[in-house]
This record gives structure tokens, sequence and C-alpha cells, in this order.
């Protein structure tokens, strides 16, 4: 003798047999293993990111164009000074090379009389953004 099941009771027979299984299946405890040098990367990434970060500081702009170029430029510039921070930023649709990060105009200025020896087009910029 076959049993058989009413449409209504075979759904929920169906969809509960569906969800034990899907519930047993992702209730595993998962490990993940993290190579120890991903901690070092991160924290590297957080420092320069903090370096980066626009603010009310004053900052000399070297160059202004395109990706490579200013990869150039800013390489250039970290060979001969090691003293100063140095970063590229993006402002649409231009690469900028930044160079340090100065608290006030007259310290900015003064920088930029010797580096202007060196980098003509050099000026002085204070970032608007936050």
């Amino acid at each position: 003798m076959k049993i058989r099941l009413q449409k209504p009771i075979k759904k929920w027979l169906f969809l509960g047999l569906f969800f034990l299984n899907f519930n047993i299946l992702f209730s595993q405890q998962v490990t993940v293993e993290q190579d120890p040098k991903f901690e070092q990367l991160l924290a590297e990434k957080r420092k320069i990111n903090a370096a980066i970060t626009v603010n009310n500081r004053y900052k000399i702009q070297l160059f202004s164009g395109a990706s490579e170029d200013a990869k150039k430029m800013l390489a250039l510039f970290r060979k001969d000074n090691k003293h100063y921070d140095a970063t590229i930023v993006f402002s649409t649709p231009l690469y900028k090379v930044w160079v340090g990060n100065f608290k006030s105009r007259i310290e900015a200025e003064r920088n930029l009389m010797l580096l202007k020896k060196k980098y003509p087009n050099a000026l002085v910029v204070k970032p608007n953004r936050a």
C-alpha cells in the first residue's frame, strides 16, 4: 500500500527538509588562516593613508598631468629629497605630485623657494577638502 501525501503537505515537507539541509551545511565553523605579512601590509597602508589625507595644511605642488609622468616625477623627487613627504593625488582628470605638510603658508613659501631651483613650475597649494 502506497501512502499519497496531499500537495500542501508535500510542499511543506520538501521546504522543511530543504531548510534543514541548508542549516546543516552552513552552520559549520569556518577557519580562516591569514598570512602574517597581511597585517604588515595593512599597517603600511594605514600609515600611507594617514600621510595622504588632505587637511588644512599647505602643500607644494610639483607636477600636474598624466599618471605615468606623475609617477616618474615622484620617483625622481624622492630619490633626491628623502626628508620631504611626497605623494600623488588624483583630481579628475589630472594626477598631481604634492610635497610636504606645512602648518603655515610662510613655512610652505620658504620650502618653495628651495624647491623652485630644481622645479620651476612648483607652487604652494592649500587643499580645500577635509
